[in-house]
């Protein structure tokens, strides 16, 4: 009896190509899943942006340091030799 013609073998990989398909399906439907939800546009999915700063009168104050703020505190900071 040949390889292809052997029961157990045909078997075997007819249960492979259904675990293959299976496999294959349930990817695809994670893909469309994600791509709904990230297609969805609401007030309820927005996440609100972490302020660096606060509101003092009409003007924004920023927490913040520049580079060139930090540079200037790194340098007062510093302990002379």
């Amino acid at each position: 009896m040949s390889k292809k013609n052997n029961l157990a073998r045909r078997k075997r990989q007819y249960e492979f190509d259904l675990r293959r398909e299976k496999q294959e399906k349930e990817k695809q439907t994670q893909k469309l899943h994600a791509k709904k939800n990230k297609m969805k546009v609401g007030a309820s999915n927005k996440k609100k942006k972490a302020g660096s700063g606060f509101q003092v009168g009409k003007r924004k104050v920023k927490t913040k340091l520049t580079a060139l703020a930090k540079a200037k505190a790194a340098q007062a900071m510093e302990i002379e030799k």
